[in-house]
């Protein structure tokens, strides 16, 4: 088994690494064992996707098992992995027979790594850095080469300390408080991993071979079983904010609607959350901590401040940090709620009266529905009164705003599509055993059955993906912006105390045990719903969504449901949606505000596409200004291209940025993409009636694109 050979790995520690609390080395137990074979039964007898554990499995699991552990390949040497490659083909035999002793040796080897490199980060600080010489700090290393000694691992880490340094000193911090902010960030390095308790790393090795399944399945220790439940609740008293670890970073990967970062503006999906501080307090410097004590010091009273410094997605991964004070609160429904406003639109063929609803999530409120209410809020309650309103308000048309909706209740995406096609079937869901149950909305009612449109975006995710995708379907409307986020299957969470005999507290399991089909046989997994008019603007990152997760269930088909395509809003012919999309093209090309967001997708693809920097001072100050000059440049050109006074420098852009994100859904202009979208619905009812009355051939305008704003 190799685990002697393993365990001779295991160095002193540094003297300034021993001054730390000192904490034994886990050891796994025979609860974590049984749980393990628990785990195993549960996985073969219900998760979706059938997996031989054998070989090849085993590889794969080893794998993200040192990923989990070192993602950016800055701890552990070639030789250890060498040293592991013993181990290589045996995981799926320890699986099997639920023995972790390999995966904690492993582990016990990384922390003696840990302690190492925080001595020598803690060394080097004492040293002063040159930032005149040119030399470059490689930002991602996932991929790179294990370093082969510890000299190549030491010159690695004197250019991560060195970038560390420059990033605060560009920042404006002094050399003491730079010292003292690198020796707590690096001294807590070593703390967290000696705080890893027995079932820390047995949630680690656990989640490292179930996510070598199925990205969506994940285990739970007793104690992040119980953070779990805190984050499920809308009662959670915090910010709103879905976070998770990717390297050593706190990343947002989701605002809650309705919570405190959702109504306060400035946190967005993907910023990086770099510190943390209470109130007026000093800020925590949070780079390189667990998930769960980030979250536990954000997390904190009702009505109490917290300050977050995050470097934005915006800026890239050196960018200038900002700092976005938010006051907790609990997430509330009615700020989760749909809401609606009327948008008058001309789209230089017709003028159009079109109403929006804004969706953020699917949502119901279970506990007045099971208590008996009959006011209890939904989704499809709220909207269904939204779209009796519009009744009032002789609407041309309708757009429905899905974009940022991560999705909620299934039901709810159910019943919504009902309110737009007759009786039918909606989501089709196949379980592991290949049967599939087509649920459907029963009621023939119509409530709108006027011209629809529906926004999507990357962030638009499983309910919006059903909805989206059978309004789609239908034929019932059209589907406008960017491929939708790909997440298509249902995950069941089991708690495995049902399983104990013991009394024991095994923590649970959430495992995928289906996956969602469109009416028409397509899976929403993986590709997400492909809209009828893609943004030209839009510049997605390829591994952003479904697609971007390693061993994501991939897209299939199966038999498409029967149904009956509504068929009204398109009219006969794709002619009308080219035409509609023809003038699209022809609209945007002349609009500033779109020439603009041309401009922001390109900045965002270079900056994704940097994979080193400079730690040369001067040359990164000048990157600094030149990226703050651009962006004041790009807004210029856009403000003056509508008719608007310039700003005078950033200063003044940023104290607009900040009087705008304090302003109401109500009191904000509609942005460029929504009022776009209400035209490409004025002009689809325009052309679907013209291509039902008469020759349209000379219909188009032919106006030449005027010249974009990027030139």
């Amino acid at each position: 088994m190799g685990l002697a050979l393993l365990a001779g790995l295991c160095l002193p520690a540094a003297a300034e690494i021993a001054a730390l609390e000192e904490t034994e080395i886990p050891a796994s137990t025979a609860k974590q064992e049984r749980t393990l074979k628990l785990i195993n039964y549960l996985i073969d007898k219900s998760h979706y996707r059938a997996v031989d554990i054998d070989d090849v499995f085993s590889a794969q699991v080893m794998d993200e098992y040192l990923g989990q552990l070192d993602p950016g390949r800055a701890f552990f040497l070639s030789a250890d992995i060498d040293q592991f490659s013993r181990l290589r083909f045996q995981f799926d035999d320890f699986i099997l027979q639920g023995s972790l002793k390999p995966a904690f040796a492993i582990f016990s080897i990384f922390r003696t790594r840990v302690d190492q490199r925080v001595e020598y980060a803690l060394e080097r600080l004492k040293e002063p850095f040159d930032f005149d010489v040119e030399e470059e700090y490689e930002l991602d290393r996932e991929d790179a080469p294990w370093a082969k000694d510890a000299a190549e691992l030491d010159e690695l880490w004197r250019k991560r300390i060195k970038n560390d340094v420059l990033s605060l000193r560009l920042a404006g911090k002094e050399t003491e408080e730079i010292r003292d902010t690198l020796e707590r960030r690096y001294t807590h390095i070593a703390r967290r991993t000696r705080q890893f308790k027995s079932d820390d790393v047995f949630q680690t090795f656990t989640n490292a071979y179930v996510n070598s399944i199925e990205p969506h399945t994940s285990y739970f220790s007793p104690r992040a079983s119980e953070n779990f439940k805190i984050n499920m609740r809308l009662s959670l008293e915090g910010i709103g904010a879905v976070l998770q670890t990717d390297n050593e970073y706190t990343v947002v990967r989701r605002v809650v609607p309705g919570g405190p970062a959702d109504l306060n503006g400035q946190l967005k999906a993907e910023d990086r959350i770099v510190g943390v501080a209470q109130g007026d307090d000093t800020f925590v410097d949070v780079i390189g901590w667990r998930l769960d004590d980030v979250v536990e010091l954000i997390r904190g009273p009702k009505n109490s401040t917290v300050r977050l410094e995050v470097l934005p997605e915006s800026s890239g991964m050196h960018g200038d940090t900002e700092i976005i004070a938010i006051v907790r609160d609990e997430i509330r429904l009615e700020e989760q709620a749909a809401r609606k406003r009327v948008l008058d639109v001309d789209t230089g063929n017709t003028k159009a009266h079109i109403g929006l609803i804004q969706l953020p999530s699917f949502y119901v409120d279970f506990d007045a529905m099971h208590n008996g209410d009959a006011d209890f809020r939904s989704t499809t309650r709220d909207v269904r009164r939204l779209l009796e309103e519009f009744r009032d308000e002789d609407i041309d048309g309708l757009v429905i705003d899905l974009r940022g909706n991560g999705g909620g209740a299934l039901t709810e995406a159910i019943a919504l599509t009902g309110l737009f096609i007759p009786q039918g079937p909606v989501v089709q869901v196949e379980n592991s055993g290949g049967n599939v149950q087509v649920d459907r909305d029963p009621d023939p009612e119509i409530v709108y059955d006027g011209p629809l449109a529906v926004m999507v975006d990357g962030y638009s995710a499983s309910a919006s993906e059903i909805f989206a995708g059978a309004i789609q379907d239908y034929g019932r409307g059209i589907i406008i912006g960017e491929p939708t986020f790909g997440k298509g299957t249902v995950q069941n969470l089991v708690n495995l105390n049902r399983f104990s005999r013991n009394d024991e507290d095994m923590g649970q399991l959430k495992v995928t045990i289906a996956q969602f089909f469109r009416v028409n046989g397509d899976s929403t997994q993986y590709r997400g719903v492909i809209p009828d008019l893609v943004w030209t603007t839009s510049d997605p990152d390829p591994e952003f969504g479904e697609r971007g997760y390693d061993n994501a269930i991939p897209w299939r088909n199966i038999r498409e449901a029967r149904y009956t395509p509504f068929g009204v809003v398109l009219g006969d012919s794709e002619m009308t949606l080219n035409m509609v999309r023809e003038q699209h093209l022809r609209r945007i090309a002349r609009d500033p505000e779109f020439n603009y967001y041309l401009e922001v997708a390109r900045i965002n693809r270079e900056r994704r596409d940097i994979t080193s920097v400079s730690l040369n001072e001067e040359t990164r100050r000048a990157e600094r200004s030149q990226r703050e000059q651009e962006r004041l440049d790009l807004e210029n050109r856009k403000r003056q291209a509508l008719g608007e006074k310039p700003f005078a420098d950033t200063e003044a852009l940023e104290e607009f940025d900040e009087e705008d994100q304090r302003l109401s859904d109500a009191e904000r202009k509609p942005d460029a993409f929504t009022l776009e979208a209400a035209r490409i619905l004025g002009d689809l009812t325009y052309f679907s009636r013209l291509n039902h009355s008469a020759d349209t051939s000379t219909l188009v305008k032919q106006e030449a694109p005027e010249t974009s704003l990027s030139n």
